[in-house]
């Protein structure tokens, strides 16, 4: 084969090869397949051409320069070309994936109060909000706590106004003719079922979730603000067996199943029985731990049967009902969940912490 129809061959087939180059790196790779100074198909030409005779050599380098010169100028416009075909940095590329944008997501105490508001209101529960600011009577008398009892004093609660002047307005407390000398910062919700129950006849079964305030001081374990789920049932024939077997299948879905509860007899003004409830404790699977204090368990709630006396201060009969109520701190459900041992990193605001709770 002749050295020119040679020459025609490579340019023949550098238009091939460039026809199909789509991109840059192609194209610097179709360079150095042809115009490498050690192994490109020019330099072999051209050692090709220093083979040849004499009197053809210079046509032929003419012609391989040429050639040179022909590559070079359409690898720097197919590279032009290729960079107006390519869109721009800022272009949206329709066929990629979607990327999720970041999104925030409950806080631990949120997601909480979500979960028991969603077991109960499995169970037929209803939810009820009431006021922060309360009196006297819906906080402590209508629930079997004169004023003599401990829990009223000025340490525990936190009043907001001095006593009331008396007149048509605040002579009387949801139409008991009780009076109301004082306004406070609720020390738990049981007030809204006393409120519930003076508009409403059996059966009830409720809970009342929200924040509630106590004169405590700020440390591992207590806050003078925290939030509370109070439960209230109330029917005829409503017997402690029934508020433990509610309390235990509410539990084990709030916890996992199988989880170990205990009742333990307690002391509440306004309920009789009265029982503090525990789980197996969850840091030591019940084997006994610091946390437990090497008893295996963890306290979780306070519950009993409604004493009569509350009864009688909504009007309900109190030979015919019955009922159970328990409370619980959704601080202390979600230290437990989640292994938290400082109350106060709830109100630290430390994304730091709070990211460790994905929704």
């Amino acid at each position: 084969m002749s050295a020119p129809s040679s020459i025609e061959q490579l340019r023949a087939r550098f238009l091939d090869e460039l026809a199909h180059v789509e991109s840059e790196a192609a194209v610097r790779a179709l360079r150095d397949r042809y115009l490498g100074r050690r192994s490109g198909a020019l330099a072999a030409l051209m050692k090709g051409v220093g083979q040849a005779p004499a009197a053809e050599r210079p046509i032929l380098g003419q012609l391989a320069n040429e050639l040179k010169r022909e590559i070079a100028e359409a690898l720097t416009s197919r590279v032009v070309a290729v960079r107006e075909t390519r869109p721009p940095a800022s272009a949206v590329d329709i066929t990629l994936p979607g990327r999720r944008p970041p999104l925030g997501h409950p806080h631990p105490l949120t997601a909480t109060r979500d979960r028991i508001e969603a077991i109960f209101s499995r169970m037929g529960y209803q939810i009820i909000e009431g006021p922060e600011v309360e009196d006297e009577y819906h906080n402590f008398e209508a629930l079997n706590m004169p004023e003599s009892h401990p829990a009223r004093d000025m340490q525990d609660t936190l009043y907001t106004a001095e006593p009331l002047p008396a007149g048509p307005a605040i002579a009387s407390v949801g139409g008991t003719g009780h009076p109301r000398p004082l306004t406070l910062l609720r020390t738990h919700t049981s007030g809204m079922q006393i409120r519930h129950m003076e508009r409403h006849q059996p059966p009830v079964r409720l809970i009342a979730p929200g924040r509630v305030y106590r004169r405590d001081s700020l440390d591992l374990t207590h806050s003078p603000m925290f939030h509370q789920v109070e439960g209230l049932v109330v029917g005829e024939d409503i017997s402690l067996a029934d508020l433990k077997g509610t309390l235990v299948g509410f539990l084990q879905q709030l916890f996992a199943p199988g989880t170990p509860v205990r009742f333990r007899p307690s002391f509440f003004p306004y309920t009789e029985p009265s029982a503090e409830v525990d789980i197996g404790c969850l840091f030591c699977d019940s084997a006994g731990c610091a946390v437990c204090k090497r008893t295996g368990w963890l306290e979780i709630l306070g519950s009993g049967m409604v004493h009569p006396a509350v009864f009688e201060a909504v009007g309900y009969d109190a030979e015919r009902y019955t009922g159970f109520a328990f409370g619980m701190g959704i601080e202390r459900v979600a230290m437990l969940k989640h292994r938290v041992e400082d109350i106060r990193l709830f109100y630290d605001n430390d994304l730091r912490f709070l990211e460790q709770f994905p929704a």
